[in-house]
């Protein structure tokens, strides 16, 4: 019995001891993790800090950057787009449009840089896919969508003269735009004018669709002008851009200027300011009189058809007082219908004796327009588009400086005072 009661208490010391054993071995485990950095999850952050680091080792350093932005509209058609690239090099550029058309484009000699090639169309989507790499061979995408701006909000200029042509000292840089422009400064900052005479260039608004630059004088005979347009992206009319981005040259011919009197019933043609001939000639009737004032020539056909009843003068029945086929070697004067041009159908008695006409200026002429020794023909031949034609002694008002490229008849003061800067 008492060794019983002394093996029980034996091992009730020994259950002690060994849960106390059990204890500190717990209560050490506990000390041992408390001493770990554990993030808020419980997770070892450590450990997570090492996998970030090592997806940082894989992300490449390139930056690639796409313009227009993706999702952009009214993107620029001319120099808007391009991709660029920091902290590394292109290697593959692609660009198509929304229907899989693919648009040819190059990658600078650097591989920092790629555009289009060529001018991109109105109205389109246009899809861009970019690909480059950095100092360790990393690859980085870049993808960006956008559409160009529409017709419906763009406007361009229609101008003259023509790139590369050769024009007389009164042809103005004229400008005709599709779209009634309201920020005229904006749009007449985006254009400029310039002589290689140094002549000063003032433009000048006849409406809202027109702009017309000239110098205070005739351009000098020898010189060339330079047309710059940098309107794309600028925003002549609310939600309007325009999209036009060229550089045009042309070359002023000699100083040529013609006088009609129709008075004296003459034309005295000037070259370099001597008079190189003088021609009889029979302009408007007293009922149809000649406007006058200083005219430029804008248009030249060797033949052309004159129908009365599109500038007004009809008969009873509504058709015209006249109409001529085959005018000959006829040049116009102004928007209007006033044109110098030559007259087979008049007695030759007339030049230089009657003033018969509707209001144009008539030179003796032949049907068919061949013979070059008439007097309308040698003025056709050495007349230019740009040539000024000066009318007087008509007894009719000044001609419009807006009907035609007629601005001339504007003082300096006057014609600068239409301009919007």
């Amino acid at each position: 019995m008492e060794k019983r009661v002394m093996t029980d208490s034996k091992r009730r010391r020994g259950l002690i001891a060994a849960s106390a054993l059990l204890g500190g071995v717990l209560v050490l485990s506990g000390c041992s993790d408390g001493d770990a950095k554990a993030d808020g999850n419980g997770g070892d952050s450590s450990s997570q800090a090492k996998v970030d680091e090592a997806a940082a080792k894989k992300t490449s350093e390139a930056q690639i950057k796409i313009t227009p932005k993706d999702g952009s509209d009214n993107a620029s058609i001319n120099n808007g787009t391009a991709v660029t690239v920091s902290k590394g090099q292109l290697t593959s550029v692609t660009m198509q449009t929304a229907e899989g058309t693919a648009v040819a484009g190059q990658i600078s000699a650097d591989k920092k840089s790629w555009k289009p090639t060529g001018q991109l169309q109105r109205a389109t989507t246009y899809k861009i896919a970019a690909e480059a790499t950095d100092s360790e061979g990393r690859t980085a995408h870049e993808n960006a969508s956008f559409t160009t701006v529409s017709p419906a909000n763009s406007f361009i200029g229609n101008f003259t003269p023509e790139d590369g042509s050769t024009v007389g000292v009164g042809m103005p840089v004229s400008i005709n735009f599709n779209k009634a422009i309201t920020d005229k400064a904006a749009v007449q900052k985006g254009i400029t004018v310039s002589s290689s005479s140094g002549q000063e260039v003032v433009g000048h608004w006849f409406s809202a669709n027109r702009l017309d630059f000239r110098p205070e004088s005739y351009w000098t005979g020898g010189s060339t002008v330079t047309l710059k347009l940098d309107l794309d992206g600028v925003e002549g009319a609310s939600g309007v851009y325009g999209v036009q981005q060229k550089t045009v040259t042309f070359k002023i011919g000699r100083n040529q200027v013609s006088i009609v009197d129709a008075k004296t019933k003459t034309m005295k043609v000037t070259k370099d300011g001597k008079t190189i001939k003088t021609i009889p000639i029979s302009a408007g009737s007293p009922e149809n009189k000649t406007y006058q004032g200083q005219m430029v020539i804008s248009e030249k056909f060797k033949e052309t058809r004159m129908d009365g009843s599109t500038v007004g003068f009809t008969n009873d029945d509504g058709k015209g007082e006249y109409d001529i086929k085959d005018v000959p070697h006829a040049m116009r004067l102004s928007s209007s219908g006033t044109f110098i041009h030559g007259n087979y159908w008049g007695a030759k008695s007339i030049f230089g004796a009657v003033n018969t006409s509707h209001g144009c200026v008539g030179l003796s002429d032949t049907k068919g327009a061949n013979d070059k020794n008439t007097p309308a023909a040698w003025f056709y031949d050495n007349s230019l588009i740009g040539d000024v034609v000066v009318v007087k002694n008509t007894g009719d008002k000044t001609i419009a400086p807006d009907n035609g490229l007629n601005g001339w008849n504007l003082d300096w003061a006057a014609w600068k005072a239409g301009s919007a800067v």
